[in-house]
């Protein structure tokens, strides 16, 4: 498995599930609420600071996404998509990186088609046993409360890239 995150060039996240715990919040007036976990944000900012680069590709639209993605500085976002293998094909030839290179993070069915294509599959501790059987990796936290950070980690310690990133934050 360190060899497969050691290789890996591109992070591709699934949101509810993933990024959130799954919850979906409506207000009255039908705006969508939606929570994220600020140590995944601060994983996903270390990747991208090693050079690592971090995607989105949900089913979903959701303006409360859009805002986490500004804040975080991804650009390459897919949303409103249910074939995320086509996704995945297409960000693999736009970005020129090959799928073994890769890593795709889903926590259920719809999720599937692109995990099972990328180089490197991820799921959530609390994802279901069809997807947990076709993951790499099986983070110990549910989606949304550090699962992404926790691939963030791994990948970033599989580069030998953890201590430097720890660095910047005791100097």
């Amino acid at each position: 498995m360190t060899t497969q995150l050691a290789d890996i060039r591109l992070l591709l996240l699934d949101v509810d599930g993933v990024l959130t715990d799954g919850s979906i919040t409506y207000t009255d007036t039908g705006e969508q609420i939606k929570s994220f976990n600020a140590k995944d944000g601060l994983g996903i900012r270390l990747l991208m600071d090693a050079g690592v680069n971090v995607g989105i590709v949900t089913a979903r639209v959701s303006g409360a996404l859009r805002h986490r993605c500004d804040n975080l500085g991804i650009t390459l976002v897919f949303d409103g998509t249910s074939d995320k293998a086509q996704a995945l094909a297409s960000i693999s030839a736009s970005t020129q990186i090959s799928l073994a290179h890769i890593a795709f993070m889903g926590d259920d069915l719809i999720d599937l088609p692109a995990m099972t294509r990328a180089g490197f599959a991820v799921t959530v501790a609390d994802a279901p046993a069809e997807v947990k059987t076709r993951a790499h990796m099986i983070t110990d936290r549910p989606g949304g409360k550090g699962a992404v950070r926790q691939v963030c980690e791994a990948i970033l310690k599989a580069k030998g890239l953890w201590e430097t990133s720890v660095s910047r934050f005791l100097s």
